[in-house]
């Protein structure tokens, strides 16, 4: 019953993303490569969604229209009533800066700086950041705020990124294969923080992987291949990470 009440919750919700027919399509020099072929798209406010697919499927594309780092060669998309399709640079800075948080496979942590003045990096840039302690509290990591990232493991490290993307209070967070450099152990740890933030904050997550076993913590788990969405799956019952295997 907890499951289908969650499904109507979701139905109900507001609309964050909403893409219809997107393309992409790189050229250099004579050679054309077409990332995107006609996607449509519907994300709704608190999900937790799953893009899968192999190298080359298009999910790192998609992402990146979606965070307002790349914009379609054809077709819309909105954030809300915000349409990113066309929008110029400064638009998509402010858009970026104000309402998502990305977390990627690598870390870009800055080594010369203690997590804390990784994490608080960015709450310059925002009106009203989360406090950077309770930004790391959250990713569970007080205890090591005042360390460097080479005194952290990789699973730290990749907490610290999250820590600071979530200071930010974005309502959506985008992961690009956010456990793509890590150990079956420390990716479940990894995962744990993304769905809690999902869970307790409401933050609207939408996470790259070719690893099918994540799929099963999504709400909605988004099919792509060869630029296209192949189907869309929506899971009755989503697993915790710590029920994950692979």
């Amino acid at each position: 019953m907890a499951r289908t009440m969650d499904a109507a919750v979701a139905t109900a919700a507001p609309t964050v993303f909403l893409a219809r027919g997107l393309t992409k399509t790189y050229r250099t020099g004579e050679v054309e490569v077409q990332a995107l072929r006609d996607v449509d798209l519907e994300i709704r406010r608190g999900e937790f969604i799953v893009l899968l697919g192999p190298s080359g499927s298009g999910k790192s594309t998609l992402l990146n229209i979606l965070g307002g780092l790349d914009v379609p060669s054809t077709g819309e998309v909105r954030f809300g009533e915000q349409v990113l399709s066309g929008a110029g640079e400064a638009a998509l800075t402010a858009y970026r800066r104000e309402h998502v948080g990305f977390v990627f496979q690598f870390y870009n942590l800055i080594p010369s700086l203690t997590v804390r003045e990784n994490v608080a990096l960015v709450t310059d840039i925002v009106e009203h950041p989360m406090s950077v302690d309770e930004a790391i509290d959250r990713v569970g990591l007080t205890p090591r705020r005042d360390h460097f990232p080479a005194q952290l493991s990789g699973g730290e490290q990749q907490r610290v990124a999250i820590a600071r993307a979530i200071v930010k209070r974005p309502e959506v967070l985008l992961c690009d294969e956010p456990t793509g450099a890590l150990d079956y152990q420390t990716g479940k740890l990894v995962l744990e923080v993304i769905a809690r933030i999902n869970r307790e904050l409401g933050t609207t997550s939408v996470v790259i992987t070719h690893n099918a076993a994540i799929a099963k913590m999504a709400d909605r788990v988004i099919y792509l291949g060869d630029g296209r969405i192949q189907r869309v799956e929506a899971n009755a019952h989503k697993l915790s990470p710590a029920e994950l295997s692979w």
